[in-house]
């Protein structure tokens, strides 16, 4: 059963279980019946960070930002883009570094946007700085 993977819900963070082959058929979570891809990035905080990054056996493409933040603003929408491309292969989040301080000292953010690539809980790859959905999405398909 190695074509089972585990996929935390975006909406009540139940961890299902979802055959590899249906990613692009839509799936829905078995707890709260949602969509378990929303072609959007995820907001997470310390309470669902772990779980996301650790329980999810897809990457996932975290993006640390600030609201006062003027690149993080003009790339969100970029991110957001991103999305709709990766998903189902790849779950994009973000992490807001004003309201969860610890997760970003957790991770040494020193400059953002900071986009760090983790897969099964362990940081693959980290790019500093705006990017375009374009560069997004090439540097997560050179890493994943």
């Amino acid at each position: 059963m190695s074509d089972l993977l585990h996929l935390v819900c975006p909406h009540c963070h139940a961890i299902n279980r979802v055959p590899a082959a249906r990613l692009d058929q839509n799936p829905v979570c078995g707890q709260c019946h949602r969509p378990l891809f929303m072609a959007q990035p995820l907001e997470l905080n310390a309470a669902n960070f772990a779980k996301h990054i650790d329980r999810n056996e897809i990457p996932v493409l975290v993006d640390f930002w600030a609201p006062w933040c003027g690149p993080c603003k003009s790339m969100a929408p970029q991110f957001a883009q991103a999305a709709r491309l990766l998903e189902p292969q790849i779950r994009l989040a973000k992490v807001n570094t004003e309201a969860e301080p610890q997760l970003s000292a957790r991770y040494g953010i020193r400059s953002i946007p900071t986009l760090i690539l983790f897969r099964a809980g362990q940081e693959l790859a980290r790019q500093a700085g705006a990017m375009d959905m374009n560069a997004i999405v090439r540097w997560v398909k050179t890493r994943v």
